[in-house]
């Protein structure tokens, strides 16, 4: 059964006024920490904007299907070179990132473990949006986010099988299989949907596709401050554990072009899959660890799957603000040299034609 908790420090003023250090429906009492069991508000707040979320990341993803061309899609499909330079980082670079960054701190073995869950997710559809702004191939980013989630079904396991061993059984992480399906189907069943009206509405499908993209924009931002509301209680962590969640999302991103570039991939197929590896889906590691762990182990590391997807989101705007800074300048310089031999070729023209020229010329 799905546990939530919330970890509530009390400080020494508070508790000496009360009889017992924690109150009566305490979980855990250790002195001056306390587990509360979620209180009604959040569990309340969190239906709602669960709610919500998912009809919006429906709606964003059904936009994103929008920009995907039925027959390049199928291209990939046949044949899959992206997606199996993809895999290898989403499933090969991100699991052993992540022991090596739990071996290189020395983290707790519980930690050691969210980490290494953290690394064996399949990427997140928040990768898509952020493709769209960075002008990546949305045929390869769609493919991509799709075949990691159903291959994860089998990936996930193997990885922690063999990356977890030292540190834990294997066999007390439970995986959810439904959530893992139930974001694919959420996954694949909006974009099946865009890539119809593209298909036949393509006017269409452009409009949407701009109204989705500005609307996943803000989706990213909102999921991001929702959790910062429902988990305040557990931001006392370990240091290592955010310097892990500084690291880990950067190498993502570095790892994961460089390997696209090294496989011969275009620049914008290696954005893609650079945002495609470091971009995780760490809602499904949010609840697989709240189904694997006890309300102790929760403490100690219960937070680090959105430590990451705040970095995660911070390190994707600034590749995404660098790049649109670069894309200005390209097109600046560009379109500067095109004036300059555009001027070049009239004077050229102007000599066979008597030698004139005119002031703009000069």
């Amino acid at each position: 059964m799905q546990r939530n908790f919330l970890s509530q420090q009390f400080n020494a003023g508070s508790l000496a006024e009360n009889s017992t250090a924690c109150p009566a429906n305490a979980t855990i009492c250790d002195g001056t920490s306390c587990v509360l069991p979620e209180d009604n508000f959040n569990q309340t707040l969190s239906v709602v904007l669960s709610t919500v979320l998912t009809i919006m990341l429906a709606l964003v993803m059904f936009s994103m299907g929008c920009n995907v061309e039925l027959n390049n899609f199928l291209g990939h499909i046949k044949r899959p070179w992206g997606i199996f330079v993809g895999f290898l980082c989403q499933f090969g670079i991100m699991p052993l990132t992540a022991f090596l960054l739990s071996l290189a701190f020395n983290v707790l073995p519980i930690q050691a473990v969210v980490v290494l869950i953290m690394g064996c997710c399949p990427g997140g559809t928040a990768s898509n949006v952020i493709a769209y702004w960075v002008d990546g191939d949305m045929d390869l980013s769609i493919s991509m986010t799709t075949c990691s989630t159903l291959l994860a079904m089998g990936m996930m396991p193997l990885c922690l099988f063999i990356y977890t061993k030292m540190w834990t059984d294997s066999d007390a992480i439970v995986l959810p299989y439904d959530s893992i399906g139930l974001s694919l189907v959420a996954l694949v069943v909006p974009v099946s949907f865009g890539i119809f009206v593209n298909h036949k509405w393509p006017s269409k499908a452009r409009i949407i596709l701009k109204v989705g993209s500005i609307v996943g924009a803000v989706l990213i931002v909102l999921i991001a401050v929702v959790g910062g509301i429902l988990y305040k209680g557990s931001w006392i962590i370990s240091p290592k554990l955010w310097i892990i969640g500084t690291i880990f999302p950067a190498a993502g991103y570095s790892l994961g072009f460089f390997l696209a570039r090294i496989a011969g991939l275009s620049w914008h197929r290696c954005r893609t899959v650079s945002l495609e590896t470091g971009m995780q889906n760490t809602q499904l590691c949010s609840t697989i660890v709240q189904l694997s762990f006890t309300p102790e182990q929760l403490e100690l590391m219960f937070t680090f799957p959105l430590i990451y997807s705040i970095f995660q989101l911070l390190f994707a705007l600034l590749i995404l603000g660098g790049y649109r800074l670069y894309r200005r300048h390209r097109v600046k310089t560009k379109t500067d040299v095109e004036k300059t031999a555009q001027k070049v070729d009239s004077k050229s023209s102007a000599k066979i034609n008597g030698g004139f020229v005119s002031d703009e010329m000069k």
